[in-house]
């Protein structure tokens, strides 16, 4: 059995930063992944997502400036922007490698399961460790209806080798919204179908509403309160079924995307055997990411029930707070002040902090400005058709929340959270001096 200070499962972006931590600390550290090295957003998730959204960022572009100074037609090449994407993606698991053996830790590859409470094997290796950390982040969920292993989930479909006629999405979170846009760009024909009111629920529904619109403008068959019920495999691609309260609906499609959410990873760990809580959110975790149940253990990422959005930057946060409270004991809370997202559609939506329904739920008393901002010269000079906003504020002043449609919306959101980071209020926004003219310089008159 072979001994350690500290046990990180899982390698990405929060798991990495917890163990490069402590190894620089002197910890005797130890890593290991079922997969490559580098995690879910760097692999299969928010990286190669963006290379290919930045190909579906020209094409909309060019659309939009057609007739008014574009000329000509162009297209994606899908084969060759995969091979792009695979170029700088494949470079990853070796550069994280080294970024290990820089900082001592030690590399194991597979499936870590539990043993007892401070120890776990990991194919025939059988390690123990004062603190093991659960760092392995989240899977797409499985689909329980008839044919529900048939569609393809996120991973799949960022490594496509030829984007088919017909998608369908089932779900109506980000990553169906984010792949419907690309694709339809790439010049497939798109269909969703989500079983709610509306998308991106967690979303300000106002700006969402934005987005519907223009989506379905794209030219993309968006059915909403539909529930899929069933995949058929067919010699010509797939047959979907979907029912709702007006009846039911069947089409064929060449290819269906299960983009109905993601759970926690943990399956195969056994943490039963050692005495680990956790429910449909992940790891029960105190205030400090530590198990509630066993003291030797900390989650960090999605694979912990904590007040966290499932974003890459709050895993890493988080990582930072577990790989201080395993150095120093128990002394630094993950601060979950602000939180910005974004949609990568196009336009993107972004947002940071409360939607007008939650400070409502929480009491507050508040006040909303929102409007489009389509005829703004930033919107016009683009010809844009899709930008506005809407800005929550507490009486005193200082933003509870913000949500954008729009060009670099996921640019400006940072702007709105370093606000709510340094406590400024509205005054101090519309104060600053701005560089003119960038999507920046409208901030001022969004609050």
């Amino acid at each position: 059995m072979k001994k350690y200070d500290v046990i990180v499962i899982g390698s990405g972006m929060g798991g990495m930063t917890i163990a490069n931590k402590c190894a620089k600390k002197g910890l005797k550290t130890a890593v290991t992944d079922s997969r490559p090295y580098g995690g879910t957003c760097a692999l299969r998730g928010c990286d190669p997502k963006k290379i290919l959204v930045g190909a579906a960022e020209i094409i909309d572009r060019a659309n939009k400036m057609k007739g008014i100074g574009i000329q000509g037609h162009i297209s994606i090449n899908w084969q060759d922007l995969m091979a792009y994407k695979n170029e700088l993606v494949s470079k990853m698991p070796k550069n994280v490698e080294k970024g290990y053996e820089k900082s001592g830790v030690e590399m194991y590859h597979g499936t870590a399961s539990f043993e007892s409470e401070n120890t776990v094997r990991i194919g025939d290796d059988l390690l123990e460790a004062d603190k093991i950390v659960i760092a392995t982040g989240a899977r797409p969920v499985v689909l329980d209806i008839p044919g529900g292993n048939l569609p393809i989930d996120s991973t799949d479909f960022l490594n496509l080798g030829k984007l088919p006629e017909h998608i369908t999405f089932i779900g109506g979170g980000y990553i169906a919204m984010e792949f419907a846009h690309l694709a339809v760009r790439a010049g497939s024909k798109v269909t969703i179908f989500h079983r709610g009111k509306m998308p991106l629920e967690s979303f300000e529904s106002d700006i969402v509403k934005h987005l519907v619109k223009a989506t379905e403008e794209l030219g993309i068959e968006l059915h909403l309160e539909w529930d899929v019920v069933a995949v058929e495999k067919k010699d010509s691609g797939y047959t979907v079924k979907a029912e709702s309260k007006g009846g039911e609906k069947t089409i064929q499609t060449n290819l269906v995307v299960n983009a109905a959410g993601r759970v926690p990873e943990l399956d195969g760990m056994n943490l039963e055997k050692a005495n680990i809580s956790y429910g449909k959110k992940g790891i029960d975790v105190n205030e400090y990411l530590q198990s509630l149940t066993n003291e030797r253990v900390y989650a960090a990422g999605d694979a912990a029930d904590s007040k966290g959005l499932n974003l890459t930057p709050v895993a890493v946060m988080e990582g930072h707070a577990v790989a201080t409270n395993i150095i120093r004991g128990n002394s630094k809370k993950p601060d979950y002040t602000e939180m910005p997202s974004s949609v990568f559609t196009l336009p993107t939506l972004a947002a940071v902090g409360m939607t007008e329904a939650q400070a409502k739920k929480a009491g507050l008393e508040y006040q909303v400005k929102a409007s489009s901002a389509s005829s703004w010269y930033n919107a016009k000079r683009i010809n844009e058709s899709t930008y506005a906003y809407k800005i929550i504020s507490d009486k005193e002043g200082y933003i509870l929340g913000a949500h954008i449609i729009g060009p670099h919306a996921e640019e400006m959101i940072n702007l709105f959270a370093m606000t709510i980071k340094a406590k400024l209020k509205v005054s101090d926004i519309r104060d600053m001096v701005y560089s003119y003219p960038s999507m920046a310089s409208d901030i001022g008159s969004m609050v």
